[in-house]
C-alpha cells in the first residue's frame, strides 16, 4: 500500500534535513500508541532507529535502518528508512523522506512517501486511514519547527 503526504514549510531543504534529529523524531510521535524511543542514530546510511510502541501492557518493537540518503540535482534532500523488525501485522516498511525545494519560491515541501504491506491486501486497505492519520499528525509539527510558508 502506498501513502503520500506533502507539507510546505518555510526553511530550505538542507536546513530541514539538518533538523531531522532526535528531538524532532520524538515530537513527531502521535499520542497513540505511546512511543518510547530506544535508539536514534540519525538519518545517514547505516543509522538505526529503534522504538517501542505501547498500548496498555502490550509492547511492540520497531527497528528501522537508514538505507539511503543524498541530494538530487534539483536540490532535493532525502533519506530512506526500511523496517528491519516490525510490529504485527506489518511485514514490509519503506519510508522515503524527501525534502523538495518549494516550486512557489522560498522554503521546502516535505514529502512522506511510504510503502507498507501486511501480507493481506484487505488488511493493507483497512490500515490505510490509521496510517494516514499517524503521518498527517506531523504536518503542524513540521510547520512549528520549520516555519509556516508565506503565501
Amino acid at each position: 500500500m502506498h501513502l503520500l503526504l506533502r507539507t510546505r514549510v518555510a526553511q530550505p531543504p538542507a536546513r530541514v534535513l539538518a533538523g531531522f534529529d532526535r528531538a524532532l523524531f520524538v515530537s513527531l510521535a502521535p499520542p497513540f500508541p505511546t512511543l518510547h524511543l530506544l535508539r536514534f542514530d540519525g538519518s545517514r546510511p547505516g543509522d538505526r532507529v529503534e522504538i517501542e510502541l505501547a498500548v496498555g501492557p502490550k509492547r511492540w518493537r520497531w527497528t528501522s535502518l537508514i538505507t539511503e540518503a543524498g541530494q538530487l540535482p534539483d536540490g532535493s534532500q532525502y533519506f530512506i528508512d526500511e523496517g528491519q523488525e516490525l510490529p504485527a501485522p506489518l511485514r514490509y516498511w519503506r519510508h522515503r523522506h524527501l525534502i523538495e525545494p518549494n516550486p512557489r519560491g522560498l522554503g521546502s515541501v516535505i514529502v512522506e512517501d511510504i510503502t507498507y504491506r501486511t501480507g493481506s491486501r484487505i488488511l493493507d486497505v483497512l490500515l490505510y486511514p490509521a496510517m494516514w492519520a499517524q503521518f498527517a499528525y506531523r504536518r503542524p509539527v513540521y510547520r512549528r519547527v520549520f516555519g509556516r510558508p508565506q503565501g
